[in-house]
């Protein structure tokens, strides 16, 4: 009986110490991530809707659809392997993939503002507007992931979690975050 009670206020004393803190911030990191893929996926399934509503208004486009369709198919064929988030040369593989969908959509719709008709279009507009939502769930979860990694990295750095980290999870490591692209480092020129 007298062993049972030690084990009991030791599980006690340990659960109030904080002990379970680095998995607890583990498992919001993962989530997190996921709602970052969750999120990138979904722009990707938009994508081939646009490219082929675009693609009957804007025919000598070529160029600009084919830089799409391109940089779709590289972003979803990115192999992510399950330490991403602690693996920085797969992040940054990943993040530059995303990154460069993001400008040829950038340059698609600078492309379909040149089109009258299909700036009117409604299946262009509804596709348009969900594609302006999603960039801005991909914002929100990266936002909510950075968050998730700074109070994981934070646990992982300061004591007593690294002292806790360093006994009961010696496999914990720093995960990475997404960091802005150079071009993000310029305000673009306006010209009117």
């Amino acid at each position: 009986m007298r062993r049972f009670f030690v084990v009991l206020v030791t599980a006690v004393a340990l659960a109030g110490c904080g002990v379970n803190e680095v998995p607890k911030l583990d498992e919001q990191v993962k989530a997190a991530w996921s709602q970052v893929q969750n999120q990138y996926q979904r722009r990707a399934d938009l994508v081939p809707n646009l490219v082929e509503t675009v693609k009957g208004y804007a025919t000598q486009e070529r160029e600009t659809l084919t830089q799409v369709i391109e940089a779709r198919a590289k972003a979803t064929s990115v192999q992510l392997p399950a330490d991403i988030t602690q693996n920085p040369e797969a992040f940054k593989q990943f993040q530059q993939a995303q990154g460069q969908l993001t400008g040829a959509l950038g340059r698609l719709m600078v492309v379909a503002e040149q089109y009258p008709n299909l700036k009117s279009d409604q299946a262009f507009l509804s596709l348009q507007s969900q594609l302006e939502g999603t960039e801005n769930r991909i914002a929100v979860a990266r936002k909510d992931y950075i968050d998730a990694v700074q109070r994981y990295n934070t646990q992982l750095r300061t004591i007593p979690g690294r002292w806790v980290a360093a006994v009961v999870y010696p496999d914990a490591k720093v995960k990475e975050t997404f960091t802005a692209a150079e071009s993000a480092q310029t305000a673009p020129a306006v010209k009117f």
